[in-house]
């Protein structure tokens, strides 16, 4: 199991646009950035504080949301 590298808000929403997240609307106001998905049957949400360093607890939060593993999620980054 690979550790999570330190990430900003910026870099996790830039990795979530890239497998299909897009902005939700008339979400996100403020503090967060609220991400959605549509797949089929199912609607994926994922709420983003808006930080420079977001902490690894939060981190493995969002990845939950948004239905990845770790591996998955530090694999998309990588390929960057």
């Amino acid at each position: 199991m690979t550790k999570f590298p330190s990430l900003s808000s910026k870099q996790v929403i830039k990795t979530l646009k890239s497998i299909g997240f897009e902005d939700a609307p008339k979400r996100g106001k403020g503090s967060h950035i609220a991400m959605v998905k549509r797949e089929p049957g199912k609607i994926r949400l994922v709420v983003i504080p808006n930080r420079k360093i977001i902490p690894k607890g939060t981190l493995r939060s969002i990845l939950d949301q948004a239905g990845l593993t770790r591996d998955e999620f530090i694999s998309l980054i990588v390929d960057k």
